[in-house]
């Protein structure tokens, strides 16, 4: 079986999804997206594909599976890679997903979007808040990471690929030099990608036209 990612090499989230194929060996192939010609924007794409109007989406066994997270969580079951070793593994995993997706990836993302991919000017006060939270999250995983190599259990998990989503982008793309600012989040960006398999997203993804 073929798993096909309706993905884009700009998007962190879809990153997430590609990179937990590559690391896990399954055979895959990028569907690639036209994001910035408003692809998920269209009707179609909302009615057959996904009606979030959002990538990832995975297709196995029939399924389109959507929201990286859940993709994360299916192919750690379905593999046997990456998961909890029990419930409290599993639960310290969904809790550092729910904290990337709600902290430390979105307000990246957005920052990023807005700093260099938006093609038109940002509001330079909400630059300001949305690099406050960018920064107030990173302090929170480089904290961690001062005392753990991966995000639970000693091991890397679908938390760090989750974590991992936008970490492997150029640093022209959203000014944030997180080597010089964190250097712990920097030393386990480097553990990630040590990792066999593991290819960073713009060599995993084609890209879409801006």
């Amino acid at each position: 079986m073929t798993y096909r990612l309706h993905c884009f090499g700009q998007s962190g989230n879809a990153y997430k999804a590609a990179l937990m194929l590559e690391l896990c060996g399954l055979p895959w192939e990028p569907v690639l997206v036209d994001f910035f010609n408003g692809a998920t924007r269209e009707a179609a794409f909302r009615s057959d594909t996904n009606a979030m109007g959002e990538v990832p989406v995975l297709e196995t066994g029939g399924r389109r599976i959507t929201q990286s997270g859940v993709i994360l969580t299916h192919l750690a079951r379905e593999t046997g890679l990456f998961g909890g070793r029990d419930q409290v593994e599993d639960d310290e995993i969904l809790r550092w997903i729910l904290f990337d997706n709600h902290k430390f990836t979105s307000y990246f993302a957005t920052y990023r979007f807005l700093h260099s991919l938006a093609g038109k000017p940002s509001d330079p006060a909400v630059m300001a808040f949305l690099k406050g939270r960018v920064l107030a999250a990173y302090r929170i995983w480089d904290a961690h990471l001062k005392h753990h190599d991966f995000a639970v259990g000693g091991r890397p998990t679908i938390a760090d690929i989750s974590l991992a989503g936008y970490v492997f982008y150029p640093v022209e793309e959203s000014g944030i030099d997180i080597a010089a600012e964190f250097p712990a989040v920097d030393a386990w960006r480097a553990r990630i990608a040590a990792l066999p398999r593991f290819q960073p997203p713009y060599d995993l993804m084609p890209s879409a036209p801006a």
